[in-house]
């Protein structure tokens, strides 16, 4: 008999991902959310699903209605996939002790999660990193300007941040001059409240190592490259290919994982140089958005972490299929308006034209690829994507326009 698993964050590609391998073998799977209609509830392979307070805005009302709703339902096993829907699980963990959470402790998770911790920890750890200038605040600017290169790369610490009372989405930027530096870090909260990193420009290709970790003991690893991403600087894989396992950047997020007794999944993120040399970007302590890539191609992240958690014997995985390519259909076609209606405002120095990018949408319809989108017997969760989707882009396409009318 299966024991019944939450999938929180219901609205994200993870869940969904993690929704379809779970309940294609037999699992219960309870999607939660903090809508009513998400893509992995209306999946046919959900079999309940619940409303939660937002944990961003109500962490203390979302931990309580995970804790009754768990109890109410049989739930003994939660899978969070968010940042934020991790971070404030694992750091309320003593209030969910009756359930298995199989997710490393929360100080691990922000010793990667943390990127200004994380690369100290790399720089200890001899794992390669671009050169990097931590800047405690924006007062520090005029000190570091004599040792920057430009073309830079201006991260912040945290993909969300926890400020003013509400978390933010922060973005990285790019920086051509030590003006537009300065204009970026005043533009954005995220920047000129908080500390944040300058690092020099890599150019080249992200590539990704997903691992899953038992207690600091590796157990399954995977690979891919992005193809292309939304927004086009860096950001979601929309277009991403299986590649063999490189020894080199396994070797680096083994020593990065292990240091931190990692339990459960995670993704280390490098970005490749044309002489092959991988610099590592982040770490994700979490599931990832091309989940269903991995799953494809002979991974099963999901059912591999179920079976951990309950304390199972967990498949011994010796190999994958290398060449899969998945796509998502709907996220390409949100980053191809993106860089229709792009103003050229901060753009990475590797960013496609408008051509070029019409031109690299249209010709994926020829690749084969595992998701065109994988909507095979459970096409519920793409139409109410497409809806979603084609809303936001229409509204957002208008709302360029009239701010571009206003503006003459």
């Amino acid at each position: 008999m299966s024991e019944k698993v939450l999938i929180t964050d219901g609205n994200t590609r993870g869940a969904l991902a993690a929704t379809r391998s779970l309940g294609r073998r037999g699992v219960r799977v309870v999607a939660a959310g903090d809508s009513k209609r998400t893509l992995a509830g209306t999946s046919q392979y959900c079999s309940e699903t619940f409303v939660y307070p937002t944990p961003g805005e109500d962490p203390e009302a979302f931990i309580s209605t995970i804790k009754t709703e768990c109890k109410r339902r049989g739930i003994s096993v939660i899978f969070p996939m968010t940042e934020i829907s991790t971070s404030t699980v694992l750091r309320h963990r003593d209030r969910l002790d009756q359930f298995k959470l199989p997710f490393a402790e929360f100080a691990a998770f922000e010793a990667l999660s943390d990127k200004w911790k994380l690369l100290e920890l790399a720089k200890r750890l001899n794992v390669s990193i671009p050169e990097t200038h931590f800047v405690r605040d924006a007062g520090a600017l005029a000190d570091i300007f004599p040792r920057l290169k430009f073309p830079a790369v201006v991260k912040p610490y945290r993909s969300m941040i926890y400020s003013n009372g509400r978390w933010i989405a922060s973005c990285v930027q790019y920086a051509n001059s030590a003006l537009e530096l300065r204009e970026t870090v005043a533009r954005h909260e995220y920047f000129n409240q908080h500390p944040f990193l300058i690092q020099e420009y890599i150019s080249g290709q992200g590539q990704g190592i997903f691992a899953l970790y038992d207690h600091g003991t590796p157990l399954a690893f995977f690979a891919h490259r992005r193809l292309r991403e939304k927004p086009p600087s860096g950001g979601e894989s929309v277009l991403s290919e299986s590649i063999p396992l490189n020894s080199e950047q396994r070797a680096m997020a083994h020593s990065l994982l292990s240091s931190v007794g990692w339990h459960g999944v995670a993704m280390v993120e490098f970005k490749v140089s044309p002489d092959g040399t991988p610099y590592l970007i982040e770490v994700n302590g979490r599931f990832w958005g091309s989940l269903q890539l991995a799953i494809d191609a002979g991974v099963d992240f999901p059912w591999l972490l179920y079976q951990l958690a309950i304390g199972a014997s967990v498949d011994e995985v010796n190999a994958y299929a290398v060449g899969v390519r998945w796509r998502w259909l709907l996220g390409d076609f949100a980053r191809l308006c993106k860089v229709l209606m792009s103003s050229g405002t901060n753009p990475s120095p590797s960013s496609p034209g408008k051509v070029e990018s019409v031109l690299q949408f249209l010709s994926c319809f020829e690749i084969p690829t595992q998701s065109q989108p994988d909507v095979s017997g459970d096409i519920r969760p793409f139409l109410l994507e497409f809806y979603r989707t084609c809303g936001n882009e229409i509204s957002t396409l208008w709302t360029e326009r009239l701010r571009r009318r206003l503006s003459f």
